[in-house]
């Protein structure tokens, strides 16, 4: 598994090597373009973090109310 302060502090290439390394042997290219995925959008997420691009959690509980109607 992966730890969030592993995924901030890897380059992109070393980030995806050990991705890819701690895949099971038979995982399929489209599990790999899964896991791919997943790990950009947690580094776009610690970059947005980072960069104070949040919202704060009282907003995301309004806006869901809104969504679901209550």
């Amino acid at each position: 598994r992966w730890t969030m302060s592993e995924v901030a502090v890897a380059s992109p290439k070393q980030a995806v090597l050990e991705m890819v390394g701690r895949l099971p042997d038979v995982a399929s290219l489209e599990a790999i373009q899964y896991h791919l995925f997943v790990l950009e959008k947690v580094e776009r997420g610690l970059d947005d973090a980072e960069a104070g691009r949040v919202i704060p959690l009282d907003e995301v509980e309004r806006r869901l109310r809104r969504w679901l109607g209550q």
